[in-house]
C-alpha cells in the first residue's frame, strides 16, 4: 500500500469489481480515458470478471494494477497501472483512470500518478516512464506536463473519437528529471531491484 495526502494505491480486491464495471460502461469515463476506444468499454460483467482475475495474477516484475482509494472516505475512485516493464532498458509504461467523475479535477489522479512514479523510480529502480493520451484530452496533457513529463512525439490522426481524428501524444519522464523536480522515491525493501 502506498499513501499520499489524498489517495492510497493498494492491491485490487474482488469487491472492486462493481466499480470497474460501472466505470468501463460510463461513456464519459471511456471518452476521456481512451477517446472512446471500444476495447475499453462498454464491457460485460463477465468480461470484466475475467480481466479482474488476470489482474490478480499479474507478475509485478512486468506489470501491476493498483486500486486508487480516496483517503477521506475510503471510496474506490480509480486505477493506476504499469505494464510492459523492460528491466534491461529500465523502461515502463503507466496509465491512470479516475472513474468517479465527482473526483475529476481535484488532484486525485495527479497524486495517484506521482505515487506510482515514486514507486517505480524508487522500489522498482526504473530509468524511464512512458505514457500517452489523445490530443483532445487537454486536462491530462496539462497534468502530465505539471508532473514533469516531456512530450516526445505524436502519431498524427491515429485516435478516432466519433467521426473526428486526434493525435496520439506520447510522453516520457526520466529518473533524473523526476529527482530534479523534487519527486520522492519509495526505496526498495532490503535493496531489492527488479
Amino acid at each position: 500500500m502506498i499513501e499520499g495526502k489524498l489517495v492510497r494505491l493498494r492491491a485490487p480486491r474482488a469487491a472492486d469489481l462493481d466499480a470497474h464495471v460501472r466505470w468501463r460502461n460510463d461513456p464519459e469515463v471511456t471518452h476521456w480515458a481512451t477517446g472512446g476506444d471500444p476495447h475499453f468499454g462498454p464491457i460485460t460483467r463477465e468480461t470484466m470478471e475475467r480481466f479482474h482475475e488476470s489482474t490478480l495474477r499479474q507478475d509485478p516484475r512486468i506489470e501491476a494494477t493498483f486500486t486508487v482509494d480516496d483517503l477521506s472516505d475510503g471510496r474506490t475512485i480509480g486505477t493506476a497501472d504499469y505494464r510492459d516493464m523492460d528491466p534491461f532498458a529500465g523502461r515502463v509504461t503507466v496509465g491512470i483512470v479516475i472513474g468517479e467523475r465527482d473526483r475529476w479535477g481535484g488532484g486525485y489522479g495527479s497524486e495517484a500518478l506521482r505515487l506510482l512514479l515514486g514507486h517505480l523510480f524508487g522500489a522498482c529502480r526504473v530509468r524511464r516512464v512512458e505514457l500517452d493520451t489523445w490530443s483532445g484530452n487537454e486536462r491530462a496533457i496539462r497534468a502530465f506536463h505539471r508532473i514533469g513529463f516531456v512530450e516526445e512525439g505524436r502519431r498524427r490522426a491515429s485516435v478516432r473519437v466519433g467521426e473526428e481524428w486526434y493525435d496520439r501524444v506520447m510522453f516520457g519522464l526520466l529518473r533524473e528529471e523526476w529527482a530534479e523536480r523534487g519527486g520522492t522515491q519509495q526505496q526498495p525493501v532490503g535493496g531489492a531491484m527488479l
